[in-house]
């Protein structure tokens, strides 16, 4: 986990010294309960399972919301030092903290729980349960089984036992993996006494390097990643800019610098809109880039009945201020078609009208087929200026009752649009659960879902515009007016501070068909698809792009396909040996680099080919061209 995504803690500058002994007491506890199931605190923690386990040994009960506070759906993993600061947050659960509880749960004041009124409560608020759960829990605990648990008179159900026994199983276990500890210890000074090379250890300052296949994990909110983000990119434009003008390079390949122009029509295929096409079957659905450490997107698999002639359209939504970029030029959307597998190219979103719509045509045969929706990152990318400040999301009226500001609803109702694939205006189960995904990383349960049936209104078993804003008025209310699980929900749908959706892109996708009068699409996905789509990329610039051997490097092609409204450098390398390729595109007129940079260096392992750059014009109708020289690292 790098620093830059790091959950803030003390200064690591601090003195030993000056540390609280709670403070030893802490970290010998976490990392007591961390050695319990890991054999260094070099290991990475790798599930939401294996934290909620950790964070239950050091005495804490947290929920699945809590967990998601840390666990976001861009966390790859958790540190050592991450969970102690985890610990540090999140207080220890206490005998007061149950009793408490225990009393809310006395709906009607009369000092019993009785089932009913636990199935209630457990059902419907926090963290949720089934009433079979509920049944179980009062057998284990109502000694003289009716039905009944009290707190007042002990001798029906004594509750301070009840928490005695909770609390010092706690303890019993710190106790046992501290001793455990200590032995682990004591058997490492042993066997470092007896060695005649000891292992290396890393000092207190220094960190392992990590392994170069894993991803940075990600505790941080939105605004703090793309800040990150935006540090990276610089950093790396710097790092490539002096690389550049270094003499490890060897000369660019003399040959006529390749440019082109935009162009009146597409290269390929056949891209007229069908003249008769209101008569043509249609299915469609919405669907959302988000943007985290890459774009995802939904993903769709369609069904085709019988063959036919095809016609697809993929274009941005105005949501909010979702669809156009930091600059006010359209986000650009793509679509590729693939076989089933996703191993095949089928068809590519080859045209773009003036209104940003991409679209394509081509033949299907009777079968299943791969969509995947594609942004290329030139233009949703994280914000540059992170908003100064944090909008306001709940009230209080005269009575004191919580109620969410304007400015909130305004945001809840957007995302209720973007969550609505279908566009009927309501979300069925299906579509909250795909919210639900994208917002907590778990699908919705039987009983969750029969919990929003019991709470709000349907409209024919489906969630309204006004259900939707309930259900986040109950979460407020149960959360006491704490704010940060809400914002857990907004980040991760791609608003900043300020509300504002800069950080995803709504869009709809569209299939007519001719001759098939059934066809079905079907969402199958919420991920990012790079390595399908970067093949799928590489496939269309070697079919259909312009190629030109590497000078000296004659299993070396630089393949370079260009329309009237993008372009993509791909590199091709059929020999035996792994290579780094330069491609540098700083000649090139009016347009913007994914990369960051309109230079770059690809790595391109042998018998494999690899993106080097999507290009697009800095303005929507701007003219632009395309020049780029490759030159062979040394």
């Amino acid at each position: 986990m790098s620093s830059q995504r790091r959950l803030s803690r003390p200064s690591t500058a601090t003195s030993v010294s000056s540390r609280t002994s709670a403070d030893n007491e802490l970290k010998l506890e976490c990392r007591a309960a961390f050695l319990a199931h890991y054999d260094t605190i070099n290991e990475k923690v790798e599930s939401k399972d294996d934290l909620m386990l950790l964070l239950q040994q050091t005495g804490r009960n947290p929920s699945r919301k809590i967990i998601s506070k840390y666990w976001t759906p861009k966390t790859d993993y958790i540190t050592f030092e991450d969970f102690v600061d985890i610990c540090k947050r999140e207080p220890v659960t206490s005998e007061e903290d149950l009793i408490k509880a225990f009393r809310k749960i006395d709906l009607n004041g009369d000092g019993f729980i009785s089932l009913d009124e636990l199935l209630k409560v457990l059902t419907t608020r926090g963290e949720k349960m089934t009433r079979p759960e509920v049944k179980a829990l009062i057998d284990e605990v109502d000694e003289n089984k009716d039905g009944k648990l009290n707190y007042k008179e002990k001798e029906v159900f004594d509750y301070n036992k009840f928490t005695h026994l909770m609390m010092t199983t706690t303890e019993d276990y710190k106790k046992m993996a501290i001793k455990a500890l200590e032995k682990k210890e004591r058997q490492k000074l042993k066997s470092r006494d007896g060695e005649i090379t000891p292992r290396k250890e890393s000092s207190p300052d220094q960190s392992p390097e990590p392994k170069s296949e894993r991803r940075m994990s990600n505790l941080s909110v939105r605004g703090q990643k793309s800040n990150a983000t935006s540090l990276d990119r610089r950093a790396s434009k710097q790092s490539i800019s002096g690389s550049l003008m270094d003499d490890e390079f060897s000369r660019p390949s003399p040959r006529v610098p390749r440019e082109t122009r935009p162009k009146s029509s597409s290269k390929g295929g056949r891209q007229s809109e069908p003249s008769n096409l209101r008569e043509w079957s249609c299915v469609q659905s919405k669907g959302t880039f988000f943007l985290e450490n890459t774009i995802i997107s939904h993903t769709y698999k369609l069904i085709i009945t019988e063959a036919t002639d095809a016609w697809m359209t993929i274009q941005p939504l105005r949501i909010g201020e979702s669809g156009e970029s930091l600059d006010g030029t359209v986000v650009d959307t793509a679509l590729f078609v693939l076989n089933e597998n996703g191993t095949s190219l089928i068809a590519y979103t080859e045209s773009k009208d003036s209104k940003g719509k991409y679209s394509l045509r081509c033949n299907l045969s009777k079968g299943n087929y791969l969509l995947i929706p594609f942004s290329t990152g030139c233009r949703l990318k994280p914000g540059k200026n992170l908003p100064t400040k944090e909008a306001k999301l709940i009230t209080k009226d005269k009575e004191d009752r919580i109620i969410l500001t304007p400015a909130f609803r305004k945001a809840l109702k957007d995302i209720f649009e973007m969550a609505d694939l279908d566009g009927n205006g309501l979300l069925s189960r299906n579509e909250f659960n795909w919210y639900n995904l994208r917002t907590s990383g778990e699908e919705i349960a039987d009983d969750e879902w029969q919990v929003v049936e019991d709470n709000i209104e349907l409209d024919k078993g489906q969630i309204t515009p006004s259900g939707f804003i309930k259900l986040n008025e109950m979460e407020a209310d149960d959360n006491e007016g704490d704010t940060e699980d809400l914002w857990i929900t907004l980040t991760a749908m791609g608003f900043n501070k300020s509300l504002l959706l800069d950080e995803s892109c709504p869009f709809l996708l569209k299939v007519y068909t001719q001759d098939c009068d059934t066809p079905k699409l079907k969402v199958i996905g919420l991920e990012s698809n790079k390595e399908k789509i970067d093949k799928a990329v590489c496939e269309l610039a070697i079919t259909k792009g312009e190629p030109v051997k590497v000078k000296g490097l004659k299993d070396v092609t630089v393949h370079q396909y260009t329309n009237d409204h993008r372009a993509m450098i791909v590199v091709d390398n059929k020999s035996r040996n792994k290579l780094k390729i330069a491609l540098d595109c700083s000649k090139s007129r009016g347009v913007v680099s994914h990369t960051g940079s309109l230079m770059t260096t690809v790595n391109v392992p042998s018998q494999s080919a690899v993106v080097g750059h999507h290009l697009l014009p800095l303005y929507d109708a701007g003219e632009f061209s395309v020049v780029c020289e490759e030159s062979v690292l040394k």
